[in-house]
């Protein structure tokens, strides 16, 4: 028998085995019928325990490659599958993607963090309670407290009761259980009732600026999307195409620029939806954090006809891996939503919805968007302070009370010049997003989006510095 397993390390004992021991048997050093060495023996050879050189047996025998007989042993059973050389892979029929999928640009490579990263979306995962969350989550894990059966496709009844109390009462939303559905996030929402209402070739409106994930998963489902300018009011109503089946908007923070719709606007949109008999799809992302002013009633709160789906998200207000959002339907549209996530996949995990449940009502979600609302509203201050104290000259920031980020366009200069400035800002440690990335149309207005949910508060005037020094070396004339 011609085979050796040479252990670098005290870890992963049992995976250096394995590995070596299927290393010996691809490459014909172990052949069909070979006895493999008893456990004992190969452990006393290796000075491991021998229930390490056991695991690593059951791998094998798992995988097929060995197989063990009654009072014989361990016997080599088949050879590993080998890796397609180079020119086997050459050889393969080229698959072809539908069209929409193969227009996509390749996802970029992540890139390393930035010193002082104002990337949009985050939140700050460093305040939330994981020792509550762990223990909750362990509570629905035993065996006692689970059926470990399928639940209802709309999701576990405790959460939804709790969503809808919880939208209730901080949103004004009017929801009952049956309204509410638990989604892995508000993306899955909004591709749950994309399935449900659009057809190929139908007109979505989206805001210009707006939420490009939005966009694509309404023209990955066969829709044409339409981008509708907003300016400080929001949405402008009068420029939705008449043939419009759904409008997506975002309107107590639009996205990106961060202005709240208007009392006037929203009642506009209303009326157009019910004239021309559309579907309106309320993503209200990030409104548990606002911090200033009266919050302005919900698109939702304020529809008598059932034609707005109230899409919100956990993401945010917790940490963005647990994927839990929730979309609140009309009966109208519930029997098919069912249908729709069923056939997607079913149900989001059960143990985590029902713990959810449990940190909402008992509180300590609300005790968390607290804390946090005081702490984005500290960072909020000393970004805008910072942009005017440091950039100025260069920049216009966009007023907005809410969220987790604030954007800024040029006072003068295009979108190359916005390019440059995201490159020399990067180069001096410093991470932000450009503006121009969430137009659809060709006309793009040049601007930076600062995220502040990521970024300590205590970095914030630094990278701001920078951020400032970098535009004045980009070829921009002071506004």
């Amino acid at each position: 028998m011609d085979f050796h397993v040479e252990l670098r390390g005290r870890r992963d004992l049992a995976g250096q085995i394995y590995r070596g021991l299927r290393a010996a048997i691809l490459d014909g050093r172990l052949r069909r019928g070979e006895r493999l060495p008893p456990t004992r023996e190969l452990a006393l050879r290796l000075d491991v325990a021998r229930n390490t050189v056991g695991v690593a047996y059951e791998w094998l025998t798992a995988e097929g490659l060995i197989a063990g007989r009654t009072r014989a042993g361990s016997f080599v059973q088949g050879e590993a599958p080998r890796p397609r050389g180079r020119a086997g892979r050459e050889a393969l029929v080229p698959l072809r993607a539908r069209a929409f999928w193969r227009s996509l640009p390749d996802l970029p490579a992540p890139l390393a963090p930035a010193a002082y990263d104002f990337g949009v979306g985050s939140p700050d995962v460093s305040g939330f309670p994981f020792e509550s969350w762990r223990r909750l989550v362990a509570r629905q894990l035993r065996a006692a407290t689970m059926s470990g059966g399928y639940v209802d496709a709309a999701g576990h009844r405790g959460l939804r009761e709790a969503v809808a109390r919880h939208v209730g009462v901080s949103r004004g939303v009017r929801a009952e259980v049956d309204d509410v559905f638990i989604t892995n996030g508000a993306q899955q929402a909004l591709d749950l009732v994309g399935r449900v209402l659009i057809e190929p070739g139908d007109c979505v409106a989206m805001e210009e600026p707006g939420y490009p994930p939005a966009r694509q998963v309404f023209q990955s489902l066969g829709a044409r999307v339409v981008p509708v300018p907003v300016d400080a009011e929001g949405l402008d109503v009068a420029a939705l195409p008449d043939a419009a089946r759904l409008v997506y908007v975002t309107p107590s923070h639009q996205f990106p620029l961060g202005m709240p719709m208007s009392p006037a606007r929203r009642v506009a949109l209303l009326e157009w939806a019910k004239r021309r008999d559309a579907v309106v799809i309320e993503d209200d992302y990030d409104s548990e954090f606002r911090f200033g002013g009266r919050p302005l009633e919900t698109l939702h709160g304020m529809d008598r006809s059932g034609r707005v789906l109230y899409v919100g998200s956990f993401s945010k207000v917790m940490v963005p891996m647990l994927r839990m959002g929730f979309l609140v339907a009309p009966p109208s549209l519930q029997r098919e939503l069912r249908w729709a996530r069923r056939v997607m996949d079913w149900h989001s995990p059960v143990p985590e919805q029902a713990a959810l449940a449990r940190f909402i009502d008992s509180g300590l979600l609300a005790r968390h968007i607290r804390k946090m609302r005081r702490d984005y509203e500290a960072r909020h201050a000393r970004v805008a302070e910072g942009l005017s104290r440091h950039c100025g000259d260069w920049l216009q920031v966009v007023p907005s009370v809410a969220g987790l980020h604030l954007c800024a366009t040029f006072r003068r200069g295009g979108v190359a010049l916005e390019r440059d400035t995201v490159a020399r800002a990067r180069a001096a440690g410093v991470g932000l997003i450009s503006l121009s990335r969430y137009f659809a149309g060709a006309r793009a207005r040049p601007g930076l989006v600062l995220g502040y949910g990521g970024i300590p508060a205590t970095r914030i005037p630094e990278g701001l510095k920078r951020l400032g020094a970098s535009l004045s070396h980009v070829g921009l004339t002071k506004g």
